[in-house]
């Protein structure tokens, strides 16, 4: 192969991987809340999980987008490992769909007479409409037409090798030489990280005669085991549930490629059964199309009922980071781009977050030791979800958003530093002003009727409750108000009647001034975290699990928000 042909071939391979890139953000841009739909009917059972990875990894033409996709549903607690798992299964043979493209319009059309007015029209299509749905589109259609000619470039560069260079030599060497072409296989996968652009080589290499069916088969195993390094990439730095999804991914493709590895010549047998149905120009090509599907149907069938087990086995591993309470469990760098994904896991670790605090605040409130040490620990916590919830949010792309979620994200910052406050405030409350007997019955009744109401109050800024209701927080706020200035009152004009202690009555204030700060924080923060999950409209849906650590968080199925209400309508709303 000369010089000249390799940078051919470089660029056959550039414009393919050009032409998937704008394929799958077009099609995703234009998919919109589609894609949201049709993964919510996975929710349904795991047959329903498989078909909806395979009609989405279909749509978007990209297994990696899919798989990232799930993670970050995983990540939010829309979906189950389980659920999961089917589609991970089904977007594996959902991306066969770019083998048959390949197989059957690739050899048999015109292809730059198909692929140049796609390209033009498709980049009309998108200067004219910009980043709206048609504009998406538009680079779609752009993406498919440099799709095609780079598979039109790369059949050129294959054409004719296969009497220039003996490669089937190696094919005929068994077992090594067939191991030799499944690790080519998945190293170009890995190279390009692409199993479709690693699969349109190997099928146009084929039918261009410079490898045999069976090496090539080989290098269909190798381009399926290769694309796992995209879920292992995935993995660093991820949540607990990314990498759980990330390795039930590998663990699918690595039992799928050796399984098919050794069912070789049966699948291959199945194979020329089969291409006698699809005559034509190209039957290696076809041949290899149908191999690639088949590969991945057995693996559906011999890992379905494995996933139970599967299923509870990843559920027992990457424990670390649950256990450390300071570490966000939903915000995932990997879905971090995806903006409806990205609300959703701000919007669970922001849930997280607010139960962590109400525990917190209800334990400052009966707190009588103040060397009590979970309160500055809790605290700490606090302050490191805020930081890491900042970030997330700052890190979430702006362009495409509407005006209700442009205004979430400060929103939801909002949320985080209210809590972080209400933390410093009980702290305060427990080792600045220690709870004191204040020396007068109806004085001591009253504070411990206000701490009660405190608590019960707390139980309302809950947003997760089935019974959320904004204008009952705002009522319970105002009759607290109204006790704890009555408290206030009584306490003043007993320490200046000289019924209390001046420096009793100081220090009581002052802890009443803390407990009346820590229930305006919570306050606040429940208000605007209702305000965020109806402007998002994302749905809080309880966590695989709950940290010992957290175990007053108050993670409910199903919570109902007041969808008539505003945050204006609360009084106490910061501006």
């Amino acid at each position: 192969m000369t010089i000249s042909a390799v940078l051919t071939f470089l660029g056959g391979i550039g414009l393919f991987l050009l032409g998937m890139k704008l394929m799958t953000e077009g099609l995703t841009t234009a998919a919109g809340n589609t894609l949201r739909t049709i993964l919510s009917a996975a929710t349904q059972s795991r047959l329903r999980a498989v078909i909806s990875g395979m009609a989405i990894t279909a749509l978007v033409q990209s297994s990696g987008a899919v798989i990232f996709t799930t993670v970050g549903f995983v990540n939010a607690s829309l979906l189950s490992l389980g659920q999961a798992v089917g589609i991970i299964y089904g977007s594996n043979v959902g991306t066969t769909v770019t083998s048959w493209i390949v197989a059957l319009l690739g050899f048999n059309l015109d292809l730059q007479a198909l692929a140049m007015p796609m390209i033009g029209l498709g980049m009309t299509m998108s200067v004219v409409l910009g980043d709206r749905r048609w504009g998406a589109l538009g680079r779609a259609l752009a993406g498919f037409g440099l799709f095609f000619l780079g598979i039109d470039v790369l059949r050129d560069t294959f054409e004719g090798l296969g009497d220039a260079i003996n490669l089937a030599q190696w094919a005929d060497r068994g077992i090594p030489g067939l191991l030799l072409f499944l690790f080519i296989g998945s190293v170009l996968t890995i190279l390009m990280q692409s199993s479709s652009a690693s699969l349109a080589v190997t099928l146009t290499a084929a039918a261009g005669g410079l490898i045999p069916l069976t090496a090539a088969a080989a290098m269909v195993i190798g381009a399926n085991v290769g694309s796992t390094t995209t879920g292992l990439f995935a993995v660093f730095g991820a949540t607990a549930s990314a990498k759980r999804a990330a390795t039930a991914h590998v663990i699918f493709n690595v039992v799928t490629g050796t399984v098919s590895f050794i069912l070789m010549p049966v699948l291959l047998w199945g194979v020329a059964a089969l291409v006698a149905l699809f005559p034509g120009q190209s039957s290696i090509a076809t041949s290899l199309a149908i191999f690639h599907t088949l590969v991945n149907l057995i693996g559906i069938l011999v890992m379905w009922p494995l996933t139970g087990v599967l299923v509870r086995f990843l559920e027992q591993r990457f424990t670390s980071l649950e256990e450390d309470v300071a570490r966000p469990r939903y915000l995932d760098r990997n879905i971090q781009q995806t903006p409806s994904l990205a609300f959703d896991a701000l919007a669970q670790e922001l849930h997280r977050m607010n139960g962590m605090a109400n525990h917190l605040a209800r334990e400052a409130i009966s707190a009588e030791d103040p060397h009590n040490p979970n309160i500055e620990t809790a605290h700490r916590v606090l302050e490191n979800l805020s930081y890491a919830i900042s970030e997330f949010a700052s890190g979430i792309p702006r362009q495409g958003l509407n005006n209700e979620q442009l205004s979430a994200l400060p929103d939801a910052q909002r949320v985080a530093q209210y809590l972080v406050n209400l933390a410093e405030h009980a702290q305060e409350m427990v080792v600045a002003h220690p709870l004191l007997d204040l020396a007068q019955d109806m004085l001591n009744q009253s504070h411990n009727q206000l701490r009660a109401h405190a608590v019960a109050l707390l139980e309302l800024a809950r947003v997760d409750q089935p019974s959320w209701r904004l204008d009952a927080l705002n009522e319970a706020r105002a009759v607290f108000e109204s006790e704890y200035q009555a408290l206030k009152a009584s306490l003043l004009h007993a320490g200046t009647a000289g019924e209390l202690d001046p420096r009793r009555m100081i220090h009581s204030l002052e802890r009443l001034s803390d407990l009346h700060r820590v229930i305006d924080q919570a306050t606040k923060a429940a208000v605007y975290l209702d305000r965020y999950i109806r402007q998002t409209r994302v749905i809080l849906s309880p966590p695989p699990e709950i940290s010992a650590a957290e175990p007053e968080a108050g993670l409910a199925p199903e919570p109902a928000h007041s969808p008539g209400l505003s945050v204006e309508e609360d009084s106490h709303a910061p501006s």
